[in-house]
């Protein structure tokens, strides 16, 4: 009996200090500087969130990083290998939030007002009388008309002129979701203001908040685009998230004004805000192209920051995660929590993994023929790792790849995605980049980078006869719409 009761006493003793364990192995604090707390304490099953992880992977939707606050806490992390928390991701649209962020800012320093005709920031350009009675609001709430060309950045260095000159066919007032709208509001805190719109936000928001090394491409007459091009943490995708639940407080203290919050944010006949789109139950998004997305969700308390390859991963959410929600706190769950720790801890990106030739009889620098780029490609394999240099005439470029994991190496290299003849990547290098290989045939090897800051991504399929090499290369995971590039080439030396 005494044992029994001895038994018992250590499994109750074991099972608390479990539980106390699983709370202390949070930090008190991270760089982020985000207050992390288990999902129970917070009133939301650690099992409801793995579900909804395991279901977005079933589904095969292409997830790169997410996180989860609840009453200002992060509940849950986690991103896909090669995706990492210090790298930043591409925001498409999202973008434009920030932008309409930085005009809260700006009227309430009196610089502008939100019915401010755009004709008065413009004296010196040519007005088509269509967009003479365009206001800040109207630009705010996409109802300003339509864009002057789909390829207006092809057309000119300044696309104000295009823009102002355009005869709308529209009226004033109707909702057309518009890009051009956000560089527009952009281009008018540039000229109010007399600092770019990411300088500006510098003091304001990104300092406050403690975001840094967020970057953005501008237009070739060096305005921030505002409506796209913006690249970011997921940490600090959930901190701007966390401000606007907060009524614009952070820390104890006003950043920026509840009333431009409460305003932005207000529902809609069009469901369309300033700037931000606005969801079921007074909850409300920034959302980019490609599965970009900060929700903001007021009655639950909740901010979600995603960054993503794929659509449908809002409702998912919503299915897993809001039934399970409770107004309390939760027993803690020891086993659950720990499940979505390792399940969080783990998550990859498949990354290319071969049958394990290893040919050290190609390492070499290969000339390279007729290619009015690049001039030489040199390969260099030590055990698992290979790196490919790219020597153009200008400059070479460094890429590493792992056979069966993932290999990050930085390169002033443009991407695929910064290749697009009206893209600018002008300032933004150096650009992250996660390489994988794997050999398809005893003489023929496949390396695959992501540029992971940029969602595009390079294959390279190099055969070796002898001294030869036929290398052809691939673009966002062989595009049918774009043709390929194939480089021929001769063994120049050999280097070890």
């Amino acid at each position: 009996m005494i044992q029994k009761i001895m038994c018992s006493l250590v499994s109750i003793c074991l099972f608390i200090f479990v539980q106390i364990s699983c709370v202390q192995s949070i930090p008190e604090s991270y760089p982020d500087g985000l207050e992390r707390s288990t999902p129970e304490a917070q009133g939301i099953p650690s099992t409801a969130i793995l579900d909804f992880i395991e279901t977005v992977e079933k589904k095969g939707i292409e997830l790169h990083s997410l996180m989860i606050l609840r009453h200002g806490k992060v509940i849950a992390e986690g991103w896909w290998n090669p995706f990492q928390p210090d790298t930043r991701h591409i925001m498409y649209s999202v973008s434009k939030t920030i932008t309409s962020t930085a005009v809260g800012f700006a009227i309430a320093e009196n610089h502008f007002a939100l019915d401010d005709k755009i004709i008065t920031f413009f004296p010196d350009y040519q007005i088509s009388d269509s967009n003479r009675e365009i206001t800040i609001r109207n630009l705010l709430t996409m109802t300003a008309g339509e864009e002057p060309y789909t390829d207006f950045r092809l057309r000119s260095n300044d696309w104000i002129a295009d823009y102002l000159a355009f005869n709308q066919p529209n009226k004033t007032g109707k909702f057309t979701y518009n890009s051009y709208a956000t560089y527009m509001l952009s281009a008018i805190v540039q000229r109010t203001t007399g600092q770019t719109l990411m300088e500006y936000l510098q003091p304001r928001l990104f300092t406050p908040l403690g975001i840094h090394d967020i970057k953005s491409e501008q237009s070739p007459a060096g305005i921030t685009c505002g409506g796209w091009g913006m690249s970011i943490k997921t940490a600090d995708m959930a901190k701007i998230g966390q401000l606007y639940l907060q009524k614009g407080n952070w820390q104890g203290k006003q950043i920026l004004s509840q009333s431009w919050i409460e305003e932005a944010t207000k529902q809609t006949d069009t469901g369309y805000g300033y700037h931000i789109w606005l969801s079921p139950s007074d909850s409300y998004k920034a959302e980019g192209a490609f599965g970009q997305l900060i929700l903001v969700m007021p009655g639950q308390d909740i901010v979600l920051a995603i960054t993503a390859n794929a659509s449908g991963i809002e409702k998912e959410f919503r299915n897993h995660i809001l039934s399970a929600i409770s107004g309390k706190k939760l027993p803690e769950n020891p086993k659950a929590y720990q499940a979505l720790t390792k399940k969080l801890n783990s998550l990859e990106i498949s990354p290319l993994c071969g049958n394990g030739f290893h040919q050290n009889d190609y390492t070499g620098i290969y000339t390279i023929e007729n290619n009015n780029d690049i001039k030489e490609i040199g390969i260099d394999f030590t055990e698992e790792l290979c790196t490919l240099y790219i020597r153009t005439f200008h400059a070479t470029h460094t890429l590493r790849s792992g056979n069966g994991n993932w290999q990050h190496s930085q390169t002033d290299k443009n991407s695929p995605y910064y290749n697009a003849p009206y893209r600018n990547p002008i300032g933004l290098a150096p650009f992250v980049v996660a390489g994988s290989h794997k050999w398809t045939a005893p003489n023929q090897i496949k390396m695959k980078y992501m540029f992971i800051e940029d969602l595009s991504n390079e294959t390279y399929y190099i055969t070796f006869e002898k001294n030869k090499i036929t290398v052809t290369i691939t673009e966002n995971s062989e595009d049918p719409q774009k043709t390929p590039t194939v480089l021929r080439g001769t063994r120049k030396t050999i280097t070890r």
